[in-house]
């Protein structure tokens, strides 16, 4: 098993900055990707960025330029670092492990842009 663990978020006024972590422990060697999710209320849970073990990334295109996502392999985390935070992007974020054959998700950590 994969045990993750979010923390970071919080409330911000939009054009703010947030950096959420997910810190991973257990089967960390099996991993493929890790990745960050979100869910806004009445919406489904959607792909915001992945990066896989060769360190290549993936982006959604309502964030691209705004967010990045990088690893500490050293401290088995995942960091999102969200810029020019805007209202649409409040949601529960969810940090995501891929181990292909297995997924496991973390608690989840509210966003919430608002001024």
């Amino acid at each position: 098993q994969v045990q993750l663990v979010e923390s970071g978020g919080g409330l911000v006024q939009p054009g703010g900055s947030l950096r959420l972590s997910c810190a991973s422990s257990g089967r960390i060697f099996s991993i493929y990707a890790m990745g960050w999710y979100r869910q806004a209320p009445g919406k489904r849970r959607e792909m915001v960025a992945r990066i896989t073990n060769s360190g290549s990334t993936t982006y959604a295109d309502s964030v691209k330029g705004r967010f990045t996502i990088s690893r500490d392999n050293a401290k088995n985390t995942v960091y999102l670092q969200m810029n020019f935070l805007k209202p649409e992007d409040t949601a529960v974020y969810y940090c995501n492990a891929d181990l292909i054959t297995e997924n496991y998700w973390g608690q989840g950590t509210q966003v919430t842009v608002s001024s």
